[in-house]
């Protein structure tokens, strides 16, 4: 019998690929690799095309260059574009040709896009700057006055409140003086002011840009603030919105001054050491037709989805269509319009968790990983925000990207070739909402610390995290600040340092708590509402009908956070010496902070970062003697903060010059009731 032949080799196994840093770094995400994958393909295959067709992301970010109305040198004339496939015509009107919209009709191209030259020889003098204009658009046997698209600045006119697009082409062009700053080294732990430059100024008026960056940057830099992050900034045509009904994603709102006046306002921010993130709406827009995007071509699907898809449940507004590319195109376009245009340093996504899911996060509780990877995630959004942080980090190196996720994707802070979105931080959403919980149904000597340092916390590994106590929405007419929550009417009468009110020494001890407390377990950067800082004593609400059209609400009064004769300024020396604290000893920047002792009989919570040692009680009577607990350092500590002293509206009850000295690993403190102690190795 002949000798069998060899069997062939079938060759080497084909190896599987390592897994996703991501899912290494949390294997609840293994069974969803797939999908973590598919999303990275997804989004090199787009890339791939983009570059293929225009040689880059950052050289496909320029729609605003093409779009609306620009200025061609090369061509001696002006030159305007719109995006709108499905109209019948379009003409451009305005003061140049007295609105006439049969003067300066518009030729339609390929793709949807319509043009019209309008010569210098001919239109040098009449297309002069301030002058203003609309587009007019007609489809389905109507015709409508619009704004462009892209449009650059949009002006109201105050006897009709009309918005019309006005040319902006001053004389001389704004002078940066800013090359020199960079926002990776000036923010390497974020420490956020969140501001809105209207409500800024104690008159009960409109402020402007330039009173912000004259008045309110000197207050944040000397409170060491690294970071200022201005909402309201894309144009909306009702001031009540808070600026997140955007009808005009280009143009910086008109209301608070000139363009150059913002770009002063940032380079002064810049000058500073402070960097500027825009707060940009890129979740929906405002359904107005004769301010915004809506129906822009009378297709009913141009800029959002058609039919109900396009209509957001719960807000009133439009959703954009993220899987059409010249949306995608305008969207990104935009982020690099702030960017490039205003040098802002980045950017606080709005409403992340309504563009990830097509349910919005509508009554949804977020209980399992098949939330985030089932049916219900929107994979078009997640491309978009894909394509967002990457250009983004591409075009201006170091610059800060933030999401508002109430829903705890995993991977959303994470670089996309890890298996993430690409953002930097996230929005620790949890905690403010957890302390307005307590102060609501839980008297203090029942707060249940265990929880409480949970919130405080939970958050995933290696995702950074901004953690607050309050933010705007805290501060919202509906809801109450912090201090308001603790005091109550007292923050009308009982303020001034010499009153012994129990209640508002209550709430003054427990205001400054709550923020340290937020400050050095709550995450990797912090981030405070303006005025809040010193217990700002009223709601924020904007003119409205329903409060006869008052300001009363939509300012701050720095005064009384000026005055010292009133507790609003010891709460603000309290936030300065906090914040500069952090700042001193890079606490942010440090490992997860370290729980040393829970004692839930005697109120007390003990934990350690950066080197620091947090003692706080939160007991509402007792203070402690003798409280022993162990460090993990042995060594001789001091007091470098502590929430009792006189100067902060405290009582001066611990030695703050005295020397604490360990014995085996334990220190041995007096800590008065509802008092923090910071201490550091001498």
């Amino acid at each position: 019998m002949a000798a069998s032949k060899p069997t062939a080799s079938a060759g080497p196994k084909a190896r599987r690929p390592a897994p996703l840093a991501l899912v290494k770094n949390d294997a609840w995400l293994a069974p969803y690799e797939p999908v973590l994958r598919r999303r990275q393909a997804r989004l090199q295959a787009r890339l791939a095309e983009i570059e293929q067709y225009h040689g880059s992301l950052q050289n496909y970010a320029t729609a605003h260059q093409q779009l609306g109305l620009n200025h061609d040198a090369g061509r001696g004339g002006w030159v305007y574009r719109e995006w709108a496939p499905g109209a019948d015509y379009l003409s451009l009107v305005g003061d140049f040709n007295n609105w006439d919209r049969g003067a300066n009709p518009l030729q339609k191209l390929d793709f949807g896009v319509w043009e019209a030259f309008l010569p210098d020889v001919e239109y040098d003098q009449r297309l002069s700057h301030g002058s203003r204009f609309k587009v007019h658009v007609a489809a389905n046997g109507q015709g409508k006055d619009r704004l462009p698209a892209t449009l650059r600045r949009a002006v109201q006119d105050e006897q009709t409140k009309d918005f019309a697009g006005q040319i902006w082409r001053p004389e001389t062009e704004f002078r940066w003086t800013d090359q020199k700053f960079k926002p990776a080294t000036a923010v390497k732990e974020p420490l956020i002011y969140e501001a809105h430059v209207g409500m800024a100024t104690e008159d009960e008026r409109v402020g402007s840009y330039r009173e912000f960056a004259e008045n309110i940057l000197p207050r944040i830099e000397a409170d060491g603030y690294n970071t200022v992050q201005l909402m309201a900034v894309m144009e909306h045509p009702y001031y009540g919105s808070f600026g997140y009904h955007v009808a005009n994603l280009f143009a910086a709102s008109s209301r608070f001054g000139t363009p150059e006046d913002l770009k002063f306002l940032i380079n002064e921010a810049h000058r500073r050491g402070i960097a500027v993130l825009l707060d940009i709406v890129h979740s929906h827009a405002v359904k107005n037709e004769a301010e915004g995007l809506a129906d822009f071509d009378g297709s009913g699907n141009l800029y959002f989805h058609k039919g109900e898809r396009g209509n957001h449940p719960g807000w009133d507004s439009k959703l954009f269509d993220y899987g059409r590319p010249e949306v995608q195109q305008f969207l990104l376009s935009n982020l690099r319009y702030w960017l490039e245009e205003f040098h802002f340093d980045g950017f606080r996504f709005d409403g992340v968790t309504s563009m990830l899911y097509h349910h919005h996060g509508e009554g949804v509780a977020f209980m399992g990983y098949d939330n985030y990877f089932g049916d219900a995630a929107d994979e078009d959004a997640i491309l978009y925000l894909q394509l967002a942080t990457t250009l983004a980090h591409e075009f201006k190196k170091g610059s800060l990207l933030i999401a508002e996720d109430m829903s705890g994707l995993p991977g959303l802070c994470r670089p996309i070739k890890e298996g993430g979105v690409g953002f930097d931080y996230r929005l620790a959403m949890g905690i403010p909402d957890y302390w307005i919980k307590l102060l609501k149904h839980t008297p203090d000597e029942n707060w249940p610390l265990g929880d409480l340092w949970h919130t405080l916390t939970n958050r995933r590994a290696g995702e950074k995290t901004i953690a607050y106590a309050e933010s705007h929405d805290q501060a919202l007419v509906g809801d109450k600040t912090l201090l308001h929550w603790l005091i109550d009417a007292g923050i009308y009468s009982h303020m001034h340092v010499t009153d012994g009110d129990p209640g508002a020494a209550r709430g003054v001890a427990l205001h400054k708590i709550i923020r340290l407390v937020t400050l050095a377990a709550g995450g990797e950067g912090y981030l405070t509402f303006i005025g809040n800082e010193f217990g700002h004593p009223e709601w924020v609400d904007f003119p409205r009908e329903g409060n006869d059209w008052s300001y009363h609400f939509a300012r701050r009064q720095w005064s009384l956070g000026d005055n010292p004769e009133l507790k609003f300024h010891q709460l603000g020396e309290f936030d300065k010496a906090m914040i500069h604290l952090a700042k001193a000893r890079h606490l942010l920047g440090a490992g997860p902070a370290t729980l040393l002792k829970h004692d839930e009989e005697n109120k007390v919570l003990v934990f350690e970062r950066a080197g620091l040692v947090f003692t706080v009680n939160f007991h509402v009577e007792k203070s402690l003697t003798d409280y022993r607990f162990w460090v993990p350092e042995e060594g001789k500590y001091r007091v470098v903060l502590s929430s009792d002293n006189s100067r902060f509206g405290g009582f001066d009850r611990p030695d703050e010059a005295f020397e604490y000295e360990t014995h085996e690993h334990q220190l041995s403190l007096y800590v008065p009731s509802r008092v923090a102690l910071v201490l550091a190795r001498v």
